[in-house]
């Protein structure tokens, strides 16, 4: 598809958005625009099995997110969004690296409630930050499916609380077998390759 590879070509070299320039987000939203009419998935939540997934984030205008890739002790790692459809949660997972043998985890665990046909809205209930090494960390699959059983002692739980800064909400806009995007509160656009 000459507009999905239209997209790609137009957000590599951005480091995930945070080095793009004005023309930059402009042409990648111009594209984003163009897939979004051509989705082949209207009703995304109807289609939990191809939502849910491993998700690596390539592109996206979410200050939140792109603040966490300037760090300057901690280097951003990829960030991934797990999606259980079934469960109805989603689990963001930014990997920090830097020091050798501290590389660490950082997730946030959110709850999802359907709200329309494409949209959720997103409780996010806790964060959780850890030492690869001491989570015994192998990948994002395992480590989600640990998360409720994982030690103290390995990783340290946040509750958020549930006020307005641990809400949100998601769009899906486009959806395929191997790319989503996703649109969010405070103008958020997200691209998503499946991993």
């Amino acid at each position: 598809m000459i507009a999905k590879a239209e997209l790609l070509a137009a957000i590599a070299g951005t480091n995930r958005g945070a080095i793009s320039t004005e023309v930059d987000r402009g042409r990648v939203l111009d594209k984003v625009v163009q897939l979004e009419v051509q989705n082949p998935t209207p009703q995304p939540l109807s289609e939990r099995d191809r939502l849910s997934g491993v998700w690596r984030l390539i592109y996206t205008t979410s200050q939140d997110l792109l603040g966490l890739a300037r760090l300057p002790m901690l280097p951003a790692g990829p960030i991934y969004q797990c999606i259980r459809g079934q469960e109805f949660k989603l689990y963001n997972v930014l990997e920090l690296q830097g020091i050798p043998f501290l590389e660490g985890i950082l997730c946030v665990a959110a709850r999802l409630t359907p709200v329309s046909e494409r949209r959720v809205q997103v409780n996010f209930e806790r964060s959780i930050l850890g030492i690869k090494g001491v989570m015994n960390y192998r990948s994002i699959d395992d480590l989600v499916s640990r998360l409720e059983t994982l030690s103290p002692v390995a990783a340290l739980s946040i509750p958020l609380n549930s006020g307005q800064s641990a809400r949100g909400w998601l769009e899906t806009t486009y959806l395929d077998d191997d790319l989503r995007i996703g649109r969010g509160n405070n103008d958020s656009l997200f691209v998503l390759t499946k991993v």
